[in-house]
């Protein structure tokens, strides 16, 4: 049953030739590939193994080797307890290979498109993993809620490059922070960019979606929601940090949105009593730091945020791993239900604890240098950050400790069963490595100055060592310590006050909004899909309508980038206008007559007309397909027509004649559209960049005379066999409906 399965073993082998790789790139002082992706449009596939990219490379990579490994011991008891095959991991590890990748990716990217894509390719990993149970609705809710918050916004991040791309004339991201300048639009995109990020760092009000993926099995919240996905989101603000900085306003909507994420977040986690909500909300709170710190700017800043990522990805992970451990040996989640276990699981004990003194920053862990840059560089902004840092390093011991007291101290709970070495080992090396960070901490050092000098754009030297003397950081620790160690015993005062946040948080919190906006929007789409389904008109002005609309606003909101042009008629162009006029006179008929014969018949005259068109304009072959497609529509009508029994032709001419106004309405809409989109791609000059050329070029070799015949023949030709296809089912089964005496 415990036994991992090959494709296990398999992702863990390549996530540690992923690790080896990315160490070596870091020690050679990285690479980059930059190729052309889509030309036409100046995009480049830009990728750069930079000191921010190899710090995220390596976490990505290097985490994901323990927790690869935790999960190979993991995965078959959780689908034994599921009732599910072995070989359901087959849906499980291929996944998180590619999330693992796409953080690769999107570490390195240089290019805000090349980050978009992999940004949101991490999100669409993230949903299969969340999801993983698809066969319970909890599983599945929160999958969708991750997808929807995260997928969501990072449409802003699109808009975002969109903007500064045409302000700046690239989408280069080393070359738009050399050349961009403070400005109305720069502000509006960075903006847009930062609060896809702080999404999907979850960070409040946004912060929601992060609990409730703990549905998800424990090795993608050790991997996703402490280490690598929440990590994206900051990984984006300390790549674009630069741009972030041009407006200081910016900086301090991320200071105030850190400190929020910050008291909620610890608030929350003080309040819940289920392992891994502690532990989802205690990130929601970590994750908070590191956008103050991006908040609060400068060199100093800079350092602290990179070096605290590495800390809290060292030490969370571990904790998240340690709560799956007690979960499959227990069968409980409520730390409530559970305690003393550091004496049937000492190892466990002992690794986990490691980990929590390291994320409650004790001496001897790498954690405790995280909080000396910290309060070092909240020092910098003034006495009031510095409060606020103390009081957030409270809250942070606050909650650590009690998850860990909770689980191992006191008397024993339950009598906790036998589990896998795979997930006990993963914890004590992360466990060992927090406590080799506290005593060596030069490694840790020197990878977070690398990452810092990307995102402060210059270069950044930071210094964490132990100081046995009265500076304010070391006065500030010992303060953090004192009021942390009185939150966490002074428990029947602290409870009663976290209870009602929680309560009132989801009376009244973002996450009750979203519920309130799903239904609301679910009830909006039955209604217009309701309208939209009652007749193939309403169907068709569905789409019609829209379209016009959208037309019609981006050509109100969009300055024109060329003229629209009006040509003259010469002697040459009359056949066509008389055709085209012709073909106006048809489509009115067709709308305007009540009969049913003529409206066929002037339809025919209307399509015949734009063949004669095509004749004129030197398209034989086009023409000769829209004859053949005319003519058989024609005959069509006209026998469908013939056997309609003579109540329902007056039923439809009665709701004709209803109708009329509503498809004036719609029909106008959607041709001033159609008439703006054809008008201004008339009046542009042809483009030379792209692909049209190369077509041309190539239309010889497919055996072609012109560029739309080849288009015709290889692409209609197989959308006409789908069509067929189609068809043919819509046949057999209406006569196997009728067969059978059923009425439509």
């Amino acid at each position: 049953m415990s036994h991992p399965t090959p494709l296990a073993w398999l992702a863990v082998v390549i996530a540690a030739l992923a690790f080896g790789a990315c160490l070596l790139l870091a020690m050679s002082g990285g690479g980059r590939v930059d190729i052309p992706w889509i030309p036409s449009l100046g995009i480049r596939f830009e990728l750069e193994f930079d000191g921010l990219a190899a710090m995220y490379a390596l976490l990505a990579t290097g985490i994901g080797v323990a927790v690869f490994t935790y999960g190979a011991g993991y995965l078959p008891i959780h689908l034994h307890h599921a009732h599910r095959p072995r070989d359901d991991d087959r849906r499980f590890w291929p996944w998180m290979l590619l999330f693992m990748a796409a953080m690769v990716v999107l570490a390195c990217a240089q290019d805000l498109i090349v980050l978009f894509v992999a940004f949101d390719l991490t999100a669409v990993a993230s949903y299969f993993l969340i999801g993983f149970d698809r066969e319970r609705r909890d599983a599945r809710g929160a999958a969708m809620m991750a997808l929807l918050v995260t997928v969501t916004t990072a449409v802003l991040m699109l808009i975002g490059a969109v903007l500064l791309s045409v302000e700046h004339g690239t989408s280069s991201i080393p070359t738009l922070i050399d050349v961009a300048e403070a400005g109305p639009v720069t502000t509006l995109a960075t903006l847009l960019i930062a609060v896809a990020a702080l999404a999907k760092s979850a960070q409040v009000p946004l912060h929601f979606w992060l609990p409730r993926a703990m549905e998800a099995p424990t090795p993608v919240s050790a991997y996703l929601h402490s280490a690598a996905m929440v990590a994206a989101g900051v990984l984006v603000i300390g790549r674009i940090h630069p741009l972030l900085a041009l407006e200081p306003m910016v900086l301090d909507g991320l200071l105030v949105i850190g400190v929020c994420s910050i008291v909620i977040g610890g608030l929350l986690s003080l309040a819940q009593d289920e392992l891994k909500q502690v532990l989802a909300y205690s990130t929601v709170s970590q994750y908070g730091y590191v956008v103050v710190l991006y908040g609060l700017g400068g060199p100093v800043a800079a350092g602290a945020a990179a070096f605290y990522v590495i800390a809290h990805a060292i030490a969370k992970s571990a904790l998240f791993m340690t709560a799956g451990t007690v979960i499959l040996a227990t069968d409980e989640t409520r730390l409530s239900r559970l305690g003393g276990l550091v004496r049937p699981m000492p190892l466990l004990a002992a690794a986990s604890g490691a980990a929590a003194m390291a994320l409650a920053a004790l001496p001897l862990t790498i954690g405790f240098f995280k909080d000396e840059l910290f309060f070092a560089a909240a020092t910098e902004r003034g006495p009031l950050t510095g409060i606020v840092a103390v009081l957030a390093a409270a809250l942070t011991l606050a909650y650590i400790g009690r998850f860990w007291l909770r689980l191992f101290a006191g008397p024993l709970g339950i009598e906790p069963h036998a589990v896998p070495r795979l997930l006990v080992v993963p914890i004590l090396v992360l466990g060992v490595l927090g406590i080799a960070g506290g005593i060596v901490v030069e490694p840790f050092a020197r990878l977070a100055e690398a990452a810092a000098s990307v995102t402060y754009g210059a270069p950044v030297a930071i210094h964490p060592a132990y100081h046995l003397d009265t500076r304010p950081e070391n006065l500030m620790a010992l303060a953090a310590w004192l009021v942390g160690a009185i939150i966490l015993v002074a428990a029947p005062i602290r409870q009663p006050i976290v209870t009602r946040v929680a309560v009132l948080g989801g009376r009244l919190g973002p996450r009750r909004w979203y519920g309130a906006l799903l239904q609301g929007l679910s009830r909006l789409s039955d209604a217009i899909h309701g309208e939209e389904v009652r007749d193939l008109r309403r169907s068709v002005a569905a789409v019609l309508v829209p379209t016009g609309v959208l037309i019609g606003i981006g050509f109100l909101a969009t300055p024109s980038a060329w003229d629209y042009r009006i040509g003259d008629i010469g002697r040459e162009d009359l056949p066509v206008v008389v055709l085209l006029g012709l073909g106006v006179g048809a489509a009115l008929t067709v709308t305007r007559d009540p009969g049913r014969l003529r409206p066929v018949l002037a339809l025919s005259v209307l399509g015949f007309a734009l063949a004669a068109v095509y004749a004129v304009m030197a398209a034989p072959d086009v023409a000769l397909v829209a004859v053949l497609v005319e003519a058989v529509y024609t005959l069509v009508f006209v026998a469908v027509f013939a056997v309609l029994p003579l109540s329902q032709r007056a039923a439809a001419s009665a709701a004709h004649t209803a109708r009329r106004r509503r498809d004036l309405a719609a029909g106008v809409i959607a041709g001033i559209g159609a008439f703006i989109t054809i008008w201004a791609a008339l009046s542009r000059e042809p483009s030379q960049r792209g692909d049209a050329l190369e077509l041309i070029r190539l239309t010889p070799q497919a055996h072609g005379s012109d560029v739309v015949t080849v288009i015709l023949a290889d692409f209609r030709g197989l959308d006409t066999m789908v069509e067929i296809t189609v068809l043919a089912v819509a046949v057999v089964g209406a006569t196997s409906l009728l067969r059978r005496g059923r009425s439509w």
